[in-house]
């Protein structure tokens, strides 16, 4: 569940040796040993204020913000490797995004993520997106939800000022889950600098494909979860210049020379209109997407595993096993 610190406060290595930890590590038990510390406290910068938050020694962080580019206080968890605290290394870093109708918790809730990546040296940030399709909206009837800005412009610079990360094009991949698939996809094509690696576990890579039955699906569940009747792309008229920028179909030279990872289920529930009509779509988009990187000559892995739209840990395993074969290397 999320962590609920009420105010925040100036927040220091000093300070937090007044706690229980502190009593240990000045002696009052003797032979105890204090508790790992957090390294650092994080701060306030590049558009973030910090409203609620929740820094511990042990590998799951959390943080709360106050934003221009969200109406409401969007939070994001950060999973540490072990030993991040007392190690001194720097790390590679995952970005890993939710699916529509979900939240920053729910890998953590809903995938036991703490226990996927145990033992693995990478920090995972795991971001609020509510059913926004990581994308700026042409229109929003629920004030600013700058999904885009707040993830790309805002988060990643923080994480890197905050955290001992590696903030270079080798230090960080993206995967993501459904709606966060394509967000992955998105992300590592329009910031081409960025990510290293890239993975999208059943998430949709084509937009246009059976009359842009995925730029509908954006419009309407954007419009019914996020936007309060607005929408990604504008309804009656697509806004076209979004669309070709956001699909990953029209930006296949933006995937060289980067590691690919993607995955499609291929029997979905028969009698489960939703899981159907979801995997199918990704299915078919995948195969589009995989046979234009073969045409351009751009390799990747892929996996067509039975079952529907779910998340796979057996395949995250693999996808997280490649990924830290590409990454820089904790150091």
């Amino acid at each position: 569940m999320e962590h609920t610190p009420a105010v925040r406060q100036p927040v220091s290595r000093r300070r937090l040796l007044t706690g229980a930890a502190g009593v240990a590590a000045a002696g009052t038990f003797a032979g105890a040993l204090a508790a790992p510390l957090p390294a650092a406290a994080a701060r306030d910068g590049h558009g973030l204020r910090l409203v609620r938050w929740d820094e511990n020694p042990g590998r799951l962080q959390y943080y709360r913000f106050a934003t221009d580019a969200i109406e409401w206080d969007p939070a994001v968890n950060v999973l540490l490797p072990d030993g991040y605290h007392t190690s001194g290394k720097r790390y590679p870093v995952l970005y890993l995004l939710h699916g529509g109708a979900a939240d920053f918790r729910h890998f953590h809730l809903h995938e036991n993520i703490i226990n996927l990546t145990a033992g693995r040296e990478i920090i995972v940030v795991m971001p609020d997106a509510s059913t926004g399709w990581y994308s700026n909206p042409v229109s929003s009837n629920a004030g600013p939800r700058n999904w885009e800005t707040f993830h790309m412009a805002q988060l990643l610079p923080w994480i890197e000022s905050n955290f001992r990360t590696f903030p270079e094009y080798n230090g960080r991949a993206v995967a993501g889950f459904s709606m966060g698939g394509f967000g992955a996809l998105k992300y590592t094509a329009k910031y081409y600098g960025h990510f290293c690696s890239v993975s999208s576990h059943s998430g949709p890579a084509s937009l246009r494909r059976d009359f842009g039955l995925v730029v509908h699906w954006a419009n309407a569940t954007s419009a019914a979860m996020d936007l309060g009747g607005g929408t990604v792309y504008g309804v009656p008229f697509w806004d076209e210049a979004r669309v070709n920028a956001d699909n990953p179909m029209q930006r296949i030279e933006s995937y060289r020379n980067k590691r690919i990872f993607l995955v499609a289920g291929t029997s979905p529930i028969p009698v489960d209109f939703w899981d159907r009509i979801n995997e199918e779509q990704v299915l078919a988009g995948q195969r589009e997407f995989r046979a234009a990187l073969g045409r351009a000559g751009i390799p990747f892995e892929w996996r067509e595993p039975s079952g529907g739209h779910v998340f796979r840990h057996d395949l995250f395993i693999q996808d997280l096993n490649g990924m830290l074969g590409r990454l820089r290397r904790a150091g």
